[in-house]
């Protein structure tokens, strides 16, 4: 017996050694359901001491402390980081991929007008969406991300094309949009991203540019809103320890046109790497990218040796915070382990483990 199981063992690795660098293939419709694997390969998995898993999601950081927001609208964030969760845990437990899992909760999180991605993005200065995601599959280090798209419904699932059907990593604005219908995503008026709040909002925050402008010509008038709901995300690690994360947003308030923050920027807002974590960030964009945030929470852990809480602990609480720089992150080792740190007043966050464990909170 002995001898078979280091049969089985050798001609793993072989296989693994031959096929670690392939692409991964996008073989589902984006409309289809993730279909669970058969009853022998669950049976493989759990036999080869596979099953831990784990998922970890945000909805974004603000300024915003306990007691600023209506019990009501806390009640509808929960409510929806709980189903968020329920929809990657119930593929991640049928022996589903990170990969697949992280686009299913951030397609979801973008079709929900609560947060800032997709449908009830913030608009920019001239009251339009535009949007940015991104995508990583921690096995193969490969990566995919859309920026300034304004007719794309789920970008998360255009980035994910961009990574699987071309040979490069980000495509932007039209060239985006005109790529994401070739794969067959159907586009939306850029209206449609609009909502009734954010549309509220943004004339508020207008105004208030207006007038300032008037007063001090010389100055660009408001700047962007600082509590911009920011990005939504999430980091998995599968029954196979292959991690991925995702990222998706709207930006910030009243950003200039064209701006691109650091959700779809690969090492920015968004990292996996098997070998150590994945990581998927909210919160200044300019200050993210301009540490690689996510990749730094990665190179920490290989090069220094720490555990994944210290290396984004020390990256959000220490280096963000030293340089005023607002947010957080959420990651996921290959073990299993998770963080959510954050420096701002609130997080919206939750994770679900192999074991049952659940959680998700605001602040």
């Amino acid at each position: 017996m002995k001898m078979i199981s280091r049969f089985h063992s050798t001609i793993e690795m072989i296989l693994v050694v031959l096929t670690g660098f392939l692409p991964a293939i996008h073989v589902y419709s984006q409309d289809d359901v993730l279909k669970a694997p058969s009853a022998a390969s669950t049976a493989m998995i759990a036999a080869e001491g596979g099953q831990r898993w784990a998922l970890v999601i945000h909805g974004g950081a603000g300024s915003g402390i306990k007691g600023d927001m209506p019990a009501e609208k806390e009640k509808a964030y929960l409510e929806k980081l709980g189903e968020a969760l329920k929809i990657g845990s119930g593929i991640l437990s049928e022996g589903g991929t990170s990969l697949n899992a992280v686009e299913a909760v951030v397609k979801f999180m973008e079709d929900s007008p609560l947060f800032n991605a997709g449908l009830g993005a913030v608009l920019n200065e001239n009251g339009q969406a535009e949007l940015d995601a991104s995508i990583m599959d921690g096995r193969t280090g490969q990566a995919g991300a859309v920026a300034c798209v304004t007719t794309i419904r789920n970008p998360v699932s255009a980035a994910r094309w961009v990574m699987e059907k071309t040979k490069h990593v980000m495509l932007a604005g039209k060239g985006a949009e005109t790529f994401a219908e070739s794969m067959k995503l159907k586009p939306v008026m850029p209206s449609y991203f609009i909502t009734p709040e954010r549309l509220e909002a943004w004339k508020k925050w207008k105004a208030e540019s207006d007038r300032e402008k008037k007063e001090n010509p010389e100055k660009q008038g408001k700047q962007p809103d600082k509590d911009g709901k920011g990005t939504v995300g999430a980091v998995a690690l599968d029954m196979k320890g292959n991690l991925a994360a995702a990222t998706s947003t709207g930006g910030r308030m009243g950003k200039m046109a064209g701006r691109v923050g650091d959700s779809p920027i690969i090492g920015a807002g968004t990292f996996a790497n098997n070998k150590t974590c994945a990581v998927s960030a909210t919160g200044h964009g300019e200050f993210f990218i301009r540490n690689a945030v996510a990749y730094d929470v990665s190179a920490r852990m290989e090069y220094l040796g720490v555990p994944l809480d210290e290396a984004a602990r020390s990256v959000v609480m220490k280096k963000l915070a030293a340089q005023g720089a607002s947010g957080g992150l959420i990651a996921v080792d290959h073990e299993g382990n998770m963080a959510m740190p954050f420096n701002s007043g609130s997080m919206l966050r939750g994770y679900v483990k192999s074991n049952g464990e659940t959680e998700t909170a605001i602040y």
